[in-house]
């Protein structure tokens, strides 16, 4: 087994990334949270904000480490928490049980998010908080989706799209990164690649895609299949 290969068994992201993508990535995941904890605490107080800060913490790492991945884009981040916020609510409302309440929050949460095309994983920390939530967390009712995520969400997106468009390669959202659009290519342009040009193509890019190559080779031969059949019977006729 190859050194690659033992890394890709283990789950370990094995391209390098360069000194200054994990700075970017760490000075805007401070900043965000920053913002986010001292004005929570300010407005919700200590309880509240300690409850809220994990959650957005978590999605300040898809924010400012991978802001290009699908679960990081704004859809998914304001609909995320939102419909996972009021499902935690709803669950610790409805349910008697905490630990059925809890669980059934995650999971609601998850359904929900994949129904409504707007998957963050971050959203499940959102729901479990509205359940186990302190007394004052829970006063807030279904404020809770308002008061304080709905504007926590908004803070950090607002942070997000200011940090990351600072720098060349990190516009956010994704496609504002988009160089130029591909265009309608002939047959004879889908020249073969192979598993060694996706390591090398995804070395190039210096921030992590939330993708293997072998995901992304068997993605480009399914297309090439696909375009070879189709424009196939047309040089037939």
């Amino acid at each position: 087994m190859s050194l690659h290969d033992f890394f890709e068994t283990i789950g370990l992201n094995y391209y390098a990334t360069s000194h200054k993508e994990i700075l970017l990535s760490a000075v805007g995941g401070f900043l965000g949270i920053l913002g986010i904890f001292m004005i929570s605490e300010a407005l919700f107080g200590d309880e509240i904000s300690v409850l809220i800060v994990p959650s957005m913490g978590a999605s300040a790492v898809l924010l400012f480490a991978a802001p290009h991945a699908p679960f990081s884009q704004p859809w998914n981040v304001l609909a995320g928490h939102l419909l996972s916020a009021a499902i935690g609510v709803a669950c610790w409302q409805w349910i008697p049980y905490l630990t059925i309440a809890a669980a059934a929050g995650v999971g609601l949460a998850i359904a929900a998010m994949y129904l409504a095309r707007c998957l963050h994983p971050p959203g499940g920390a959102t729901a479990l908080a509205a359940v186990i939530g302190s007394a004052e967390l829970h006063q807030l009712d279904f404020g809770y989706v308002i008061q304080p995520i709905l504007f926590n969400v908004a803070l950090i997106l607002l942070t997000a799209i200011l940090f990351n468009g600072l720098f060349k390669g990190r516009r956010y959202p994704a496609p504002l990164n988009s160089r130029s659009k591909p265009g309608s290519q002939a047959a004879d342009r889908y020249v073969p690649i192979n598993h060694e040009d996706f390591v090398y193509a995804l070395s190039q890019i210096d921030t992590i895609v939330d993708i293997t190559e072998d995901d992304l080779l068997k993605i480009y031969q399914l297309a090439t299949k696909k375009h070879r059949d189709t424009i196939q019977p047309a040089a037939d006729t």
